[in-house]
């Protein structure tokens, strides 16, 4: 895991996606700890299902004085994003994706992209997020990469930092409890088996 100087990204400003007003990333944990996920964008399929897993965790999050939050990196497809009500989180934008570049979530070349978009684990997941009738869109940055940042109260220390290496790529629910030490019932949804015949973007 990189070391992340928490005091300097935790001053990148972020937008209150319900407020307008713009806040130090750092005070999403200046009280409690902290979940933040970080998605690629509001439109992605594979974003719109690991919001919707993670959100399963929010009643045992909430009950353990942990706050749960979302942060995109560009408005577009955030309101369809919202209604859709795939994340139970406060949501915010990084808009100039100082977070995105300091915590190390990086840019894939619209080379890159094709077949990292096109692997085996962005099948799977993608058949998984059908199944579960989450479909969704290629509009906005498809070339940015995300992942989590979970942070101790008051910034004492990173609990875990977890980059994308796929656009595939996401936490076992027990991994983030795991880091928060905190139990949960939530049930995670199965990633399905894929093979080439049954798996399409």
């Amino acid at each position: 895991m990189p070391n992340i100087d928490l005091v300097r990204v935790g001053k990148n400003l972020l937008k209150n996606t319900d407020t307008g007003e713009s806040v130090e990333l750092q005070s999403l944990w200046q009280d409690r700890p902290a979940v933040l996920f970080f998605l690629r964008r509001f439109g992605c399929q594979v974003c719109r299902w690991t919001a919707a897993e993670i959100s399963k965790l929010e009643p045992d999050l909430s009950a353990n004085g942990v706050a749960l939050v979302g942060i995109g990196p560009e408005e577009l497809g955030l309101e369809e994003f919202k209604k859709l009500g795939f994340f139970k989180g406060s949501i915010y934008v990084d808009e100039k994706k100082n977070c995105y570049n300091d915590l190390g979530f990086k840019r894939y070349t619209a080379l890159s992209v094709l077949p990292a978009g096109l692997g085996k684990k962005v099948r799977e997941v993608s058949s998984k997020a059908s199944a579960d009738g989450i479909r969704g869109n290629f509009s906005g940055d498809v070339l940015q990469s995300g992942g989590m940042l979970i942070v101790a109260k008051g910034g004492e220390k990173t609990l875990l930092h977890f980059i994308q290496d796929s656009p595939g790529d996401y936490l076992p629910l027990e991994d983030v409890t795991k880091a928060l030490s905190i139990s949960s019932q939530a049930k995670e949804g199965q990633k399905p088996v894929c093979n080439d015949d049954v798996c399409t973007r």
